[in-house]
């Protein structure tokens, strides 16, 4: 059964969005879609996440942050500072403004695609990592381990992309949102416990 009219969102939002934008966009679409399929999620749901993450990202910040208080959302200082991040949040309201999106998990993973947070759902997983690996990304580190990871394990990747993202921004410590280091933290410790669990198991065997 088809939930959403794809065609009608992609042609709307391509109004909206700067030509390489929509283009990334794309590719994060087909890439959620991919990994909804091998980890057992709605794959409709999937594309939706996917299709809109980015739907308030070519708005002026200026504006952003003058749609957020429109919005009543929270502005932090450091998104003040930092209101490129403000995309994610804005986001979910106008997919579910302008796009009739009503899935909390949807709107979720919309909301913390770009931070990340710890005990991510599912989808929130997937379309985080979607928007590291789509195909068109070609400058992060580790890139291609990282596209393997993804098909095998959500929690994993997680761990690998956060590290990394860290890692590059440890140059501009400013630059870091809590949430983000939060996040790792959180699947570092699972990283963690998973090779100790292993390390027990080898060590009865």
């Amino acid at each position: 059964m088809k939930k959403y009219d794809f065609s009608k969102m992609q042609k709307k939002l391509s109004k909206y969005l700067d030509e390489d934008r929509y283009e990334h966009t794309m590719g994060v679409m087909y890439t959620c879609a991919a990994l909804a399929m091998v980890h057992g999620y709605d794959i409709q749901d999937a594309q939706a996440a996917g299709l809109l993450h980015d739907c308030a990202k070519c708005i002026p910040n200026k504006k952003k942050i003058k749609l957020c208080k429109s919005y009543h959302l929270e502005v932090s200082e450091f998104e003040e500072s930092h209101p490129f991040l403000l995309h994610a949040k804005l986001g979910a309201c106008i997919a579910k403004e302008k796009y009739h999106i009503e899935d909390r998990e949807i709107l979720s993973s919309i909301t913390y695609h770009t931070t990340g947070k710890p005990a991510m759902s599912t989808l929130e997983k997937i379309v985080y990592i979607s928007d590291y690996i789509e195909p068109m990304r070609d400058k992060a580190p580790n890139l291609e381990r990282i596209r393997k990871i993804a098909f095998a394990d959500l929690d994993q990747c997680m761990f690998e992309i956060l590290r990394d993202t860290l890692i590059y921004l440890e140059d501009n410590p400013k630059d870091i949102d809590v949430t983000t280091k939060d996040a790792f933290l959180y699947y570092k410790d699972l990283h963690i416990e998973r090779i100790s669990g292993t390390d027990k198991e080898e060590a009865n065997d």
